[in-house]
Parts: structure tokens; C-alpha cells; sequence
């Protein structure tokens, strides 16, 4: 028997097929180590165990600012997300 959704639950169920595709895109193995450039690598694994520390902490605290940004869209967006429904 064929059960027929309302527009809602499409729309729901169309966007959970859409986000496990983009996930398994970027979980694949080919994805992941696409970033890895020889010359970087070849580069950090020459420098000294300083340098290696720096390289790590300074990926860390460039990484902070985009998750902030982030997640403060996402905290808007949720707080905000009955305003133009006329609630």
C-alpha cells in the first residue's frame, strides 16, 4: 500500500535524504584526505617539535571564530524561527 505524505512530511523527509547524502559525501575517504598537500606535510613533518606545536594550536584558534560564527547563526535562527510564521 502506498502512503501519500503532506507537504510537511515530504519536505522533512526530503531534507533527511538530502543531509545523510552530503554526510556520506563528506565522511568518504576520498573527501577527507583531499586536503592533505604533499608539500604541507613534507614541510611540517621536517620542522622541529615547536614548530609542530605552533602549527597545531594555530589550526585550533583559527578554528574557533567559524564554530562561534556558527553556532550563533544557528542559535538565532532557532530563536527567531516563529517570527514570520505569525506566532
Amino acid at each position: 500500500m502506498i502512503s501519500h505524505m503532506d507537504g510537511a512530511g515530504k519536505s522533512i523527509s526530503e531534507w533527511l535524504k538530502r543531509g545523510v547524502a552530503a554526510l556520506a559525501i563528506l565522511a568518504s575517504p576520498a573527501a577527507l584526505y583531499a586536503q592533505g598537500c604533499a608539500m604541507c606535510y613534507q614541510s611540517a613533518a621536517a620542522s622541529g617539535p615547536r614548530s609542530i606545536q605552533a602549527l597545531k594550536a594555530g589550526i585550533l584558534i583559527l578554528m574557533f571564530p567559524p564554530v562561534l560564527i556558527t553556532t550563533a547563526i544557528v542559535y538565532l535562527a532557532y530563536k527567531k524561527r516563529n517570527k514570520f510564521n505569525g506566532a
